[in-house]
This record gives C-alpha cells, structure tokens and sequence, in this order.
C-alpha cells in the first residue's frame, strides 16, 4: 500500500513540476513528458488499489492511506495563489517543506501495520518514527541539493538553497547522528532491542557515508544512494527473520 501510495504521489509531483524540474532533470522531465498521458491513469490506478486495500483494515488504515495524499494536496499545490496574503507555497518554506514529507511518509509506515494488526501504539512506535522522521528529512534535503538552482529561481527554500552546500552537509551529519541517539536511548529504556537497533543502524552508517559525498560526486547520485541506504536493512530484517 505504502508502495502504491510512493509511487502516485511523486508520479504526480513530477507531472505538476514538469517546467520547473526541466533545468535540473531534463531527462526524467523528458520522460514524464512523454509519457504523461499513461503515467495520469497508472498513477490514477495505483492509488485507487491503495484505498481499496486500505478499506479492508478499517477505518484506521483507510485515514493513514489518504493522509499523504492530503498532505501532498497541500504541499505541491499552489492554492494560495489567488489570495491576497503573503503566504508562501508549503513546498517553498525552509524546513516546512521536509519536514511535512517526512512526517507524512513516517507516519504512514509505521502506523499502517499498527493498523493491520489491530495494535496498540507503543513507545517502540515512538521510537521508530523517530527513526524514519529524521532519515526521511536527510534524505529529502539530501535531494535538494541537485535542485538548488531551480529552487533559487522559484524561490523555494531548501537547506542547500539557505545554506552552503558544506554546511548542509555538517547539518546533515548532526541529524543523522541524533537519529543514532534516538535508538540508543531506545535500546537503555528497553523500548526496542539492541540486534533492532543495531540493523537500523547499518542504514544511518550508509547514510552518513552518502551525507559525506554530498558535493563531492555528481548530485544525479546524491538522492538515489540516499534511498538506498535503506536496502541493507531492509535484507538485514529479511535475513534475521527467516533465521
């Protein structure tokens, strides 16, 4: 569900960015373009199986299914356009922007199989979220860096648009390092298991390791290693459980 919800919602983002992302990503925007019309209904497809699965886990898992939707809506989508306020875009507010995507999508993974299971939200949850809010925001502003001379043009603001590309890399190295905090102090209060700890660990070790090219190889990269930071934990899990 997580999967089919990722894939409409950036299938979308890139379809609403198209003019905009042409300077940083002419190839992929060259894609989308093409393929604009069956990427629509693909996307259209995937989230309506989504909510259809999400329906049978009740009225919880139904909400959490929609919430990055929701979110997206107000993130992407200029609907203040025609008011008089001065108010900025979400996408273009420094750190409201990361920190909305990673809420959304942390919320959605760890609450879904809570869901599911009919389980009670316990401080291991807390833990977890923790986890993925702040990697989700590392590897979020770890994206922006390829996009910084679109995002200056649109006045969006990002870390690396605020910032110096080296100090986003030295924000980014302190945020990784407080998320390794956040499940060390799980692992002393017993809230989540030091071989659990020690998995997810592998991906922020990854992910420091990413943090440290930021400006050192070509950007294209930066945001693909970045997510697949993830991939060693996520064999790690695969391998202890079937142990």
């Amino acid at each position: 569900m997580v999967g089919l919800i990722t894939f409409t919602i950036y299938t979308n983002d890139r379809l609403l960015d198209l003019e905009s992302d042409a300077a940083s990503n002419p190839q992929r925007t060259a894609f989308v373009r093409r393929y604009r019309h069956p990427l629509y209904v693909l996307s259209a497809l995937a989230y309506g199986l989504a909510v259809a699965l999400a329906a049978l886990g009740g009225p919880l898992a139904f909400g959490l299914t929609l919430f990055p939707g929701v979110v997206w809506v107000l993130y992407a989508m200029d609907w203040i356009s025609t008011s008089s306020l001065p108010i900025q875009r979400l996408k273009d507010v420094l750190f409201v922007n990361s920190t909305l995507v990673a809420t959304a999508w942390s919320l959605t993974i760890v609450l879904l199989p809570v869901a599911y299971a009919n389980a009670t939200v316990t401080p291991a949850a807390g833990v977890i979220f923790g986890y993925f809010v702040l990697a989700t925001f590392v590897n979020t502003e770890i994206a922006n860096v390829r996009d910084i001379k679109s995002d200056r043009a649109r006045g969006v603001s990002t870390l690396p648009t605020v910032l110096s590309v080296t100090r986003t890399r030295h924000a980014l190295y302190g945020i990784t390092l407080l998320t390794g905090s956040i499940l060390g102090y799980g692992v002393i209060e017993g809230y989540v298991t030091a071989m659990a700890a020690g998995v997810l660990s592998v991906g922020l070790v990854c992910l420091l390791g990413v943090t440290g090219a930021i400006g050192r190889i070509d950007e294209r990269w930066l945001s693909i290693s970045a997510e697949c930071t993830r991939l060693p934990v996520f064999a790690l899990l695969v391998l202890f459980t079937l142990l």
